[in-house]
């Protein structure tokens, strides 16, 4: 089999041993490209078929960490439908499609005003998610500023509901405060088939933070994508390279057995 010289992200990760891990993968950024809105991302076939490859020779043990709905995510990827955390860590869905809500929805009238949002420029994208509503503004970088002021007078306006803000690629999240990707790791991690593997995480973005964080604690091995953050076992280049690791970790395994 062909081997992976001269990179060394992609030689320990092909090292991997799919009978002791578990993976988690975070899905925006990291095994697909940020698309200039949330609807406009490609799932290609030959992802699909290492994410399912890579289920079964784990036993299962292949789940989605997603800021996206569980919802959402199956859509994405349609006809697979794998362990998944939604939400940053709202919700949560097993092997056995049983799912775990652990936020409370915002409120119609928070966000009605935070939607409002789309008024300042027709290129905000408003993702309403329920339990937090996200503002997109790939498209209009330069309302950045205003976003956040909107925002910020919003939150104001109800300050009687419990929120936080979450920042990321262009985007502003307004969710409840204490739900993260971390703790819901931490819960997935005591169900089969992931109880008593070594998880391994891949995220991109600083609403990973709190997995990368969590990671020494329960004995896992982190990856990043494009930027750097403490604790690292690697960092990938690009969501491409990350998809080529994930293929070949697949065959290579293949062949192992």
């Amino acid at each position: 089999m062909q081997t992976i010289a001269n990179d060394p992200v992609m030689d320990v990760f092909a090292k991997l041993d799919l009978k002791s891990i578990a993976l988690l993968l975070d899905v925006d950024g990291t095994i697909i490209d940020i698309g200039p809105s949330p609807t406009e991302v490609q799932v290609s076939t030959t992802l699909l078929e290492s994410l399912k490859h890579l289920f079964d020779l784990t036993d299962g043990a292949v789940a989605l960490v997603s800021g996206r709905p569980i919802s959402d995510v199956d859509r994405l990827f349609a006809p697979l439908r794998l362990p998944v955390i939604g939400g940053h860590g709202a919700e949560m869905r097993l092997r056995d499609n049983e799912i775990f809500y652990w936020a409370k929805p915002l409120s119609e009238n928070l966000r009605r005003r935070l939607a409002d949002a789309a008024k300042i420029d027709a290129d905000i994208v408003v993702e309403d998610k329920n339990y937090s509503l996200a503002l997109h503004y790939r498209k209009a970088p330069q309302k950045a500023e205003r976003l956040r002021q909107h925002v910020a007078a919003s939150r104001i306006a109800f300050s009687e509901e419990p929120t936080e803000l979450l920042l990321g690629k262009a985007m502003l999240e307004i969710k409840r405060p204490g739900i993260n990707k971390g703790d819901s790791i931490r819960k997935l991690m005591a169900h089969p088939p992931f109880a008593s593997r070594v998880p391994v995480f891949i995220g991109d973005d600083v609403t990973d933070e709190s997995v990368f964080a969590v990671l020494p604690e329960i004995g896992g091995k982190g990856f990043s994508v494009g930027r750097y953050f403490p604790g690292l076992t690697g960092t990938f280049e690009s969501p491409s390279q990350v998809r080529s690791a994930l293929q070949f970790l697949a065959a290579s395994a293949q062949v192992r057995s």
